[in-house]
């Protein structure tokens, strides 16, 4: 499978979309009861800080895929793009607190983990048309030096 390093409006468009619907989804799992038992402090403590990370992973998200659309808006130059548009790493959840949390919730933070990771993806594919190959270029010199010095 090949890689492609050209992103278009329409792919970030729909993108875009697609997160602003995880982020809702995000924002409704995320919104938490009063505790009613002494057990249940424990459960609000893992769906606080695995809250805190997923919606931390979403703004991440939103925000590069917002800076692509300032871009494709004519907002943003492509050097402010490559500048400030850089999307974090994302933190890894904690296997521990994840065990305390629903099924569906945990399903939810897995979606949220896959989007940031095909985004990666995508930014380190477009952040690698600007990375220069000094061993590419080396080769190349090499290539037209033996083609020149058989004439």
């Amino acid at each position: 499978m090949s890689t492609t390093t050209d992103l278009n409006q329409p792919i970030i468009e729909a993108l875009y979309c697609e997160a602003l619907v995880l982020a809702d989804e995000v924002r409704a799992a995320f919104d938490l009861a009063p505790p009613r038992s002494a057990e249940e402090d424990f459960v609000r403590i893992a769906l606080s800080v695995e809250g805190l990370r997923t919606t931390t992973r979403m703004m991440h998200v939103l925000a590069w895929l917002l800076n692509h659309r300032a871009y494709f808006a004519g907002e943003l130059s492509e050097f402010q793009l490559r500048r400030h548009g850089v999307l974090p790493p994302d933190r890894a959840s904690d296997p521990g607190q994840m065990e305390m949390l629903a099924p569906e919730t945990r399903a939810l933070i897995g979606e949220t983990v896959a989007l940031h990771a095909r985004i990666a993806r995508l930014d380190t594919a477009w952040r690698d048309r600007f990375t220069m190959r000094p061993a590419t270029v080396h080769r190349l010199h090499e290539r037209l030096g033996r083609a020149l010095g058989t004439f």
